[in-house]
Parts: structure tokens; C-alpha cells; sequence
């Protein structure tokens, strides 16, 4: 029993860790690790996901928001769309079964790393648009529409490049529009809906990628506690689990966040694209070998 709480607390030590660099809550390599290396129960596995996302969430995102990296007022628009969609997701989890829920899982990271990969390659035209954008929509007054008053400038200082970095929030209907989904998988996967919550403010609303981190961090706390209440309900929550998963999720975003600041961004986009491929292979492997009814490797 101590052996298996202590391999549990490094795994999700290392999940916390990588989850405030890239800022996806250390969600999805909980969900995988205590999936494909423990053998849990997929649905156990999000529950326990779900809590330690919280407290990734409330970690990150205390330091970001000190560091004045995380756009407060965007994130707090943005929430509400997200925690309809996590409630939503949670609720359908609960009644999926287990080998679907591995393919949709896979699925998810699969599709989103090579949509990650897509974007990369036209980030430098991506760069001449967003200045465009931003120029057009430092000209909207407030007084347009609900819209126009998010679209303030926001700035942050940026350790790597040694520069302040200023940024105009563009199309937040349309980006919280795509948060919603984002609640939608964190309930259904357990995954905090932070790797759709970068991607939808980086490249719908043109927030810069560590602002967009940072704020993502600041959200899923809310989005996953939606998330982890129906699955507490339906009886999902081992605390054998869920403890050493939040605490060591805890250590290593506290890590993760002091960190994510000083590194370049392509250092942290490479690492993110990597790691979702891998995962969504072996997430979808899973569910294919128990699909077919055939034994996982190294299980019992």
C-alpha cells in the first residue's frame, strides 16, 4: 500500500510539474498514468484527476496571477462558459463506459497535439495578423457591445526575452464559445480543459501563449470542481488515490509555475505537442486492446 501511495505521489508530482509549464492542470498525464501504469479504472482515474487539477489549478495559478502573468478579467468571461460545459461532460462520463472513454481520451490528445503541430508552422504569419487585429481592436470603444469592454490591453513581462509583452484580447465571443468545449472534456476526461483553453486564447483571441497558460491556470480550478462533484456523487472518488495524486500534482505545479516564465516558448510548445502524441497512442491503444476484449500488458 505505501509503495503504490508513494509511486502514485511521483507520478503526479511529475503530471503537476509538466501541467504548469504547458498549462493543462496536469490532467491528462494523471488520467494516463493512473490508467495505462496503475491499471485503475478509467473512470476512477478522472475522478481522482479532476480533484488534483484543483489543486494544480489553485498552485499555478496563484503564482501567475502574483507575477501579473494571468489576465484576471478574461478568465473570469471565459469561466462561465467553461463550467456549463464541465457539467455537461461529467455528466455523460459517468455513463460511458470504460473503452470508449480511452479512445475518446486518445482521440482528444491525438487530434489536439497534430493541431498544435499545424499551428506552429504558421506562427510567423499568425504574428503579422494578430499585430493587425490588435490595431483594428485598440480602435473599438467600450461603449459597442459586451465584447468591446474585454478588449482592453493587457501586458506582462516576459523573464526570457527580457521585454514587456503588450496584447489585445480579440473575438471573446467566439473564443468562450470554444471554452465551453473545453468544460465539455474536462468533465467528461478529467483533464481541467486547459490544453482548449490555451489553444482557444492563443490562436481565436490572439493572447499571447504564456498569458494564455497562465490564465488557464487560473480558470480550471472552478471548471474542474464542476467536474469532480458529479463524479463524487456517482461514487468515482478512491481517497487512496485521489490523496497522493493532489498532493504530489501540488509539489510539482508549484515547480512547474516558477519555471514556466523563464523558458522559451518553443521549448514548451515542442514539449506539449510531444507529450499529447504519445499519450494518445497509448490511451488509444488501451481502448482498443479492451474493446476487443483482449488482456492489458502488465495488468492482473
Amino acid at each position: 500500500m505505501f509503495l503504490e501511495f508513494f509511486l502514485v505521489f511521483a507520478a503526479a508530482i511529475l503530471a503537476g510539474f509538466l501541467g504548469a509549464l504547458v498549462g493543462i492542470g496536469g490532467g491528462v498525464i494523471i488520467v494516463t498514468a493512473l490508467s495505462l501504469f496503475f491499471h485503475l479504472p478509467i473512470h476512477v482515474a478522472i475522478a481522482a484527476s479532476l480533484v488534483s487539477v484543483i489543486a494544480t489549478s489553485i498552485a499555478g495559478a496563484l503564482r501567475f496571477v502574483k507575477q501579473q502573468i494571468a489576465d484576471v478579467k478574461l478568465g473570469m468571461f471565459l469561466e462561465m462558459a467553461t463550467t456549463i460545459g464541465a457539467l455537461a461532460g461529467a455528466f455523460i462520463g459517468v455513463l460511458l463506459s470504460a473503452y470508449v472513454l480511452s479512445l475518446v481520451f486518445g482521440t482528444f490528445l491525438l487530434y489536439t497535439a497534430i493541431n498544435s503541430l499545424r499551428g506552429g508552422r504558421k506562427e510567423k504569419a499568425a504574428i503579422g495578423v494578430r499585430n493587425d487585429e490588435s490595431a483594428v481592436s485598440s480602435k473599438l470603444s467600450d461603449s459597442q457591445d459586451t465584447s468591446g469592454r474585454l478588449l482592453k490591453k493587457g501586458t506582462y513581462y516576459d523573464k526570457s526575452t527580457k521585454a514587456n509583452v503588450e496584447y489585445i484580447p480579440v473575438r471573446p465571443l467566439p473564443g468562450a464559445l470554444v471554452v465551453s468545449f473545453a468544460g465539455l472534456a474536462a468533465g467528461l476526461l478529467g483533464i481541467g480543459g486547459g490544453v482548449i483553453n490555451v489553444a482557444a486564447m492563443n490562436s481565436i483571441m490572439k493572447v499571447p501563449v504564456k498569458v494564455s497558460i497562465a490564465t488557464s491556470q487560473f480558470m480550471i480550478a472552478v471548471t474542474a470542481a464542476t467536474g469532480a462533484i458529479v463524479y463524487f456523487l456517482a461514487g468515482g472518488i478512491n481517497v487512496y488515490v485521489v490523496a497522493p495524486a493532489a498532493l504530489g500534482t501540488l509539489l510539482g505545479s508549484t515547480t512547474g509555475s516558477l519555471l514556466m516564465n523563464r523558458l522559451p516558448v518553443k521549448v514548451i510548445t515542442t514539449l506539449f505537442q510531444f507529450l499529447l502524441l504519445y499519450l494518445g497512442y497509448q490511451m488509444i491503444a488501451k481502448g482498443l486492446l479492451m474493446g476487443f476484449g483482449m488482456k492489458l500488458p502488465g495488468s492482473v
